[in-house]
């Protein structure tokens, strides 16, 4: 028996995107969004940045999706807004729409952030401007060894406070190294991404897929529902004192604790099984 709120969730299994691929795995519980514009390096255009923020916020009402793997086609992850579809275009409009714009693009990182479900962003070849940001948005990153990651806006007479790097990057790989990449526009190597904790892990290119999926997989037969709220907490504590942070993960813990779950997993370590999570 559902209840009213239940009733407003839906399986995402057969959702269809438009402007990049959308599937999942046979029960729906891992989502992989592929950015598909190969022949381009897999650039955004509006109508991409508009659907991928439209999805990631009616992510909250998937009944399936535990989490989301996001990567790019052809061994290149994402070369950021298309020049002729976006940069031209931008070139000629007056303030109003360029203000709705960023804050579309902006609202993209908010969403990716505020979905429930874990994001994990698999990286390859070319990483480069709202590219980038994605990477960055995305709550657990793996790249191959070929990956290039660059900040480009400064290449283009822009700052470096696109899309929330400023406030985001810093968190991730400090502020001297973030001041650098965003300053310059450089080259970020795979290797140094991940000796500054921007990759969580660098995998050959041949497995960076089949690694991603695994890591998402484990995550999502995992206590989701917590994993959930630990995502939450990493997010809204950014602006908090430690006395709020204390208060915040207090509450946050004793909301798991009431959670069958939990005590599933007491169970099932009691009777030596493997606990089976149901996300309540």
């Amino acid at each position: 028996m559902t209840n009213a709120m239940q009733n407003k969730q839906r399986p995402f299994k057969t959702h269809k995107a438009s402007h990049f691929l959308f599937e999942t795995d046979e029960d729906g519980r891992v989502a992989t969004i592929t950015l598909n514009r190969p022949e381009k390096k897999n650039p955004l255009t509006f109508e991409s940045y508009e659907e991928l923020g439209d999805l990631f916020r009616s992510l909250h009402r998937a009944s399936d999706v535990r989490v989301v793997v996001l990567r790019g086609a052809n061994n290149n992850f994402s070369s950021g807004g298309d020049v002729f579809d976006i940069i031209e275009p931008l070139t000629t409009m007056k303030m109003p729409d360029l203000l709705a714009f960023t804050r579309m693009t902006g609202d993209l990182v908010r969403q990716i952030r505020a979905c429930p479900q874990p994001v994990i962003a698999a990286v390859d070849g070319i990483c480069a401007g709202a590219g980038a940001i994605l990477a960055m948005a995305s709550d657990y990153r793996l790249a191959t060894p070929e990956a290039k990651t660059a900040f480009l806006f400064t290449r283009v007479g822009l700052a470096g406070a696109d899309m929330g790097a400023c406030g985001i990057l810093p968190r991730i790989i400090g502020q001297g190294r973030a001041a650098e990449l965003l300053f310059t526009g450089r080259v970020l190597t795979a290797a140094e991404g991940h000796a500054w904790g921007f990759y969580n892990a660098l995998h050959e290119r041949s497995s960076l897929i089949e690694e991603a999926q695994r890591f998402a997989r484990m995550l999502a037969d995992g206590p989701w529902f917590a994993h959930s709220m630990t995502k939450k907490m990493l997010d809204q504590e950014w602006s908090m004192g430690i006395d709020e942070m204390l208060e915040s993960e207090a509450q946050a813990q004793a909301i798991c604790m009431a959670t069958g779950d939990f005590r599933r997993a007491f169970e099932a370590f009691a009777g030596k099984t493997k606990p089976a999570f149901e996300g309540n």
